[in-house]
């Protein structure tokens, strides 16, 4: 099904990203990913496991010599049209490369959600309490790509996946519907979609769901 194309230019050249960099941010996500596998204890819940990831992957990326982007960890969003202490919300793990250094609005948000076979609240919440803080703005407001990483507690993937696409189809519309795409070989599935963020600008989210079933 083809993608969502933007009525409106995606913000500035900051928030853009080449296609190494996505192949590079899916690269540290599953690595990462893969590496902390050990260190993840049977009902951790999302907020440990994330760190234990985003520690990960910055051994993994001090291993490959990346010394191009950062890996930062809990970002909080701060409502900048008030002057009291308001916070959006704060984005899981984000990623920032050299040409968005300095601009405290350009990075790349990974939102980290668990979720399982069968599991309505879990898999749920992917969508709701996930991919919509992208498409309300909430997250990566005027960005080309985020990335929503799903730690994976049972199999098989493809039953998440349906459940996932579903819901995402009927509270979005068709067109929302997920692509599959290469897939990493530390990853179980990777798709991609489209959604129209805050009513006007397409952005576009590439789905990365990882093995996490000692978490389970």
């Amino acid at each position: 099904m083809p993608l969502l194309t933007p009525d409106i230019p995606y913000g500035s050249p900051a928030f853009a990203l080449s296609d190494d960099q996505i192949a590079t941010v899916l690269d540290l996500v599953c690595r990462g990913a893969d590496e902390a596998r050990a260190d993840i204890k049977p009902g951790m819940l999302e907020v440990p496991t994330t760190i234990v990831v985003r520690k990960a992957m910055r051994r993994v990326k001090k291993a490959l010599g990346y010394t191009n982007l950062q890996v930062r960890g809990e970002h909080e969003l701060e409502d900048m049209a008030t002057t009291d202490q308001t916070i959006l919300g704060r984005i899981d793990i984000s990623l920032q490369f050299l040409h968005q250094f300095g601009d405290e609005d350009a990075y790349v948000a990974v939102e980290c959600k668990r979720v399982r076979p069968g599991d309505a609240t879990l898999n749920g919440s992917y969508v709701t309490q996930g991919v919509h803080r992208f498409v309300s703005g909430k997250y990566a407001a005027g960005h080309q790509w985020g990335f929503m990483l799903g730690y994976v507690l049972g199999v098989p993937v493809e039953d998440i996946v349906s459940y996932v696409d579903a819901r995402l189809r009927k509270d979005y519309g068709e067109p929302a519907a997920m692509a599959p795409d290469t897939p990493h070989p530390s990853s179980l599935a990777v798709l991609e979609n489209a959604v129209v963020q805050s009513g006007h600008h397409t952005i576009r989210l590439k789905h990365v769901f990882v093995d996490m079933l000692a978490a389970a």
